[in-house]
């Protein structure tokens, strides 16, 4: 009787959890849902900016400007998004590796001059662990995307590279694929490369005042607003989408929990009634 009381708790427990991971699996999709509208008029705008850049910089020979120019880097900057909560699978797990080996990348110059940027109190975390010293609390703004801060950010990043306070801006983060893949990437931020691939893009049908170099000059700012936005609501999104796979994962591991402990209390249960019924079918026959 021990044992089956032992199953029933325990079966009271495992169901109780996937109450738990169902809804917390809903609330994912719900949200992942929401992202994803806003991803997808983003990623136009973003193509259509960077397209706008193309046909100006081709209107260029030598285009020369602080944006795109390259230093020995002395002092770096790295930006880097992940979740506040756990619950993900290896969402932040996969963040926290690709950190931890640009960070030793960059060991030579010295932590001091290793400037992080943590989007996410997850990475915040290994970032204090691994000897750096955040230039800032994000944790507030890291599960809802918003231009503005974004802006604030990307304005300080650029003014410090301008000023050569840093000599470079490097950015992590999950790429948002489909619902069941997200890819980590790590890519360049400042300097900005502008290297046009298509040489058929031209820009004769537009009339282009004052001149292109001073329309770069002022678009590229813009780009880089828009790109850490982007890239922010392309973080979030991914870690919906992993926080929704992982619950359906263990909604799932709870339902057959859940089949293999009824089995076991149905056997137990039958073996204790075969028991009591040889007991008084014995004692039937002592008399």
């Amino acid at each position: 009787m021990a044992e089956l009381k032992e199953i029933k708790s325990r079966l009271q427990s495992v169901r109780s959890t996937q109450k738990i991971t169902s809804a917390m699996m809903m609330v994912s999709s719900a949200k992942l849902q929401k992202t994803q509208q806003i991803i997808r008029k983003l990623y136009p705008y973003e193509q259509e900016l960077y397209h706008l850049l193309q046909l100006l910089l081709n209107q260029q020979e030598e285009f020369v400007s602080p944006f795109i120019r390259q230093r020995p880097v002395e002092r770096v900057a790295i930006v880097a998004f992940s979740s506040n909560s756990s619950l993900a699978g290896r969402f932040n797990d996969e963040i926290s590796d690709k950190l931890k080996a640009v960070v030793e990348s960059y060991r030579h110059v010295g932590n001091e001059n290793i400037h992080i940027y943590p989007i996410g109190e997850k990475i915040a975390k290994v970032a204090r662990n691994l000897g750096l010293n955040p230039q800032g609390n994000f944790s507030d703004i890291s599960e809802k995307p918003a231009y503005k801060d974004t802006k604030t950010i990307a304005d300080e990043l650029t003014n410090m590279f301008l000023d050569k306070t840093i000599d470079r801006v490097e950015l992590i983060y999950h790429h948002f694929l489909s619902k069941g893949s997200q890819v980590v990437l790590h890519e360049p931020y400042l300097p900005v490369n502008l290297k046009s691939e298509k040489k058929d893009i031209t820009a004769d049908e537009y009339i282009i005042e004052p001149d292109s170099e001073s329309i770069l000059n002022q678009l590229i700012p813009k780009a880089l607003r828009l790109k850490l936005y982007t890239i922010h609501v392309d973080s979030v999104t991914s870690e919906h989408a992993a926080r929704m796979k992982a619950m359906q994962i263990a909604t799932d591991n709870a339902d057959n929990l859940i089949e293999d402990l009824k089995l076991e209390y149905n056997k137990l249960r039958q073996e204790s009634i075969t028991n009591e019924l040889l007991d008084i079918i014995g004692g039937s026959f002592g008399r």
